[in-house]
């Protein structure tokens, strides 16, 4: 071929199939890879903190009991959205760490104490994040009974609100669904109706999550936690 030819073919636009990857799939965002959706919602002196069950890699579901809220201490959750791996990695982490707390201590991390540590612990490793986005929920302030919502970014940048917080794949739909259907002030019942209700029409339109989901309602006195059947498709 020419020197000219070789330019026109240069020129060419690419196909569509040679911007996806080998097997003609495109490839998504390592945040999506196993699937998640999670929301966190605040009451009168109660919090909800609700996710899906399923574990898949990409489009195939592998499993549907994937454990993403975690129990820190008596009055805090943290719930992971993100690579199932460092889910789990940062779950032994925060766990660690809060122990730590207790034996030097001698009483139980705060929530917002808690809230800091994750986001210490992140940005220390910002130059080789863990691919995950922490929700963390619980009951503070001065008399605990106060509710704390903090959600982050995978560097441990935190946004706090008043309402409601979303992490997953699906956050367009979630959002949708708590802005039309939460209010302020809800009881422990009518916060887990909502924050069920939500998160199980939600996820109706996302195809990586869903598969069931874990609701834990956390009040001054304990915690309730109901597990929920979902579509299966």
């Amino acid at each position: 071929a020419t020197a000219r030819q070789t330019a026109l073919c240069s020129d060419r636009p690419r196909t569509a199939r040679s911007r996806l990857s080998p097997a003609g799939t495109k490839m998504s965002s390592i945040m999506q890879y196993n699937g998640a959706a999670i929301i966190a919602m605040a009451g009168k002196d109660c919090i909800a903190i609700a996710s899906d069950k399923r574990y898949g890699i990409r489009n195939q579901t592998m499993g549907c009991q994937m454990k993403k809220i975690f129990q820190v201490g008596d009055k805090t959750f943290v719930g992971l959205t993100g690579l199932a791996t460092d889910m789990q990695t940062l779950d032994q982490k925060f766990r660690f760490r809060s122990n730590m707390y207790r034996l030097r201590e001698e009483r139980e991390m705060s929530t917002e104490a808690f809230a800091n540590m994750v986001t210490s612990l992140l940005y220390e490793h910002r130059f080789g994040p863990y691919f995950c986005e922490p929700i963390v929920a619980g009951l503070g302030g001065e008399d605990g009974k106060s509710p704390f919502l903090c959600g982050m970014d995978l560097l441990g940048a935190q946004v706090r609100t008043e309402d409601f917080m979303v992490g997953g794949d699906c956050t367009e739909a979630l959002y949708g669904l708590c802005e039309s259907m939460y209010r302020p002030d809800l009881g422990p019942d009518e916060l887990f109706e909502v924050i069920a209700q939500c998160l199980l029409s939600g996820v109706d339109r996302d195809c990586l999550a869903g598969w069931g989901c874990v609701v834990h309602v956390l009040t001054p006195e304990g915690v309730t936690t109901r597990d929920l059947k979902g579509r299966m498709d």
